[in-house]
């Protein structure tokens, strides 16, 4: 078992912390309470664009379900009117500066996330690790709206509204800071944040639920082909999830009676061929986000299982709310 694996145990397990990891913690816990006072005070300061931006994160390490939630904005804000685009640090790829993604991106360049959302919706998607220049790009591609996808801790962008997300399943786990529990920032957080979205499990007070439903699976040979998920049922099937939570994955394919072969990769895998060669000729499902980093070399019985993000109508009121009394 890995050191991070380890600590993912305890982190959702009732069990304390290592020893080790308290005074790092605290440590973190110190820094980023500098990092936050320095934007906070004006000591450092953010960068304001001439249009809306809207900020999608959480405070814990690994998925709880940041994009799906940014391609449900993207169709929302369109169907309102506005010309939205993402801006993204581009986790995973070989950039080193920013850029603009074209029609058919590269995930090993730009990134799996950033890719899924410029595959699924077309609208522009920016990346760079300097958000505020990255986001300029957008501009000039026409943007009336950013939406910062996985931005919630970079001050450097100022923001319109902050949305951050929370794996309903594993909440906040330990409820300690990196690296004796999963929280990026203090829980004390929240309370600044916008709106908070629960994705799955039973939300919480002010917290609007937010449920992922699988749609018909496609084929990564043909995207054109597509199958009912349905039909995979009562049948063994390898599944491959590189994602920040795979469990949720593999329980969504049960769900609809299929038997599940699991196999669980780390979060932004880079996949290669070898990866996925299971000695047996039985169908491969996966999620769209490892996907877009296997076409190159898929065949014929391998299927992606997109999602469709399920939220209450309140939530897009909020939104376009918000942005119609920006100044």
């Amino acid at each position: 078992m890995s050191l991070s694996e380890s600590l993912q145990r305890r982190w959702y397990e009732d069990r304390p912390p290592s020893w080790w990891t308290l005074p790092v913690a605290a440590l973190y816990r110190a820094l980023t309470g500098v990092r936050r006072a320095l934007y906070g005070h004006g000591w450092k300061r953010s960068a304001r664009l001439p249009v809306p931006v809207i900020v999608v994160g959480n405070i814990t390490v690994g998925g709880a379900g940041k994009t799906p939630l940014v391609l449900a904005l993207v169709e929302a804000l369109r169907t309102e009117g506005f010309r939205p685009g993402v801006v993204s640090r581009g986790y995973g790829g070989s950039a080193q500066s920013p850029m603009l993604l074209d029609p058919d991106p590269d995930p090993r360049v730009v990134g799996d996330e950033p890719a899924l959302i410029k595959l699924r919706t077309g609208a522009p998607v920016a990346i760079g690790r300097d958000r505020p220049w990255a986001a300029r790009l957008l501009l000039d591609a026409g943007v009336n709206v950013v939406i910062a996808d996985d931005g919630l801790q970079h001050y450097a962008l100022a923001r319109d509204v902050e949305i951050c997300v929370v794996d309903g399943a594993r909440r906040f786990g330990n409820g300690q800071l990196l690296p004796a529990g999963p929280l990026r920032e203090p829980l004390s957080r929240l309370e600044s944040v916008d709106l908070i979205v629960c994705n799955g499990g039973q939300a919480g007070p002010g917290e609007f639920a937010m449920h992922l439903q699988t749609g018909d699976t496609f084929a990564l040979v043909n995207p054109a082909s597509t199958q009912a998920l349905k039909s995979f049922a009562r049948k063994r099937v390898h599944a491959v999830a590189g994602i920040g939570h795979p469990a949720r994955f593999f329980e969504a394919l049960r769900e609809q009676g299929i038997e599940v072969i699991e196999h669980s990769f780390a979060d932004h895998h880079a996949y290669v061929a070898h990866d996925l060669q299971f000695g047996d000729e039985l169908p491969v499902l996966m999620t769209e986000k490892d996907a877009v980093k296997c076409r190159g070399f898929a065949r014929g019985n391998w299927w992606a299982v997109p999602v469709r993000t399920v939220l209450p109508a309140g939530f897009f009121e909020r939104i376009r709310e918000k942005l119609v009394r920006r100044p």
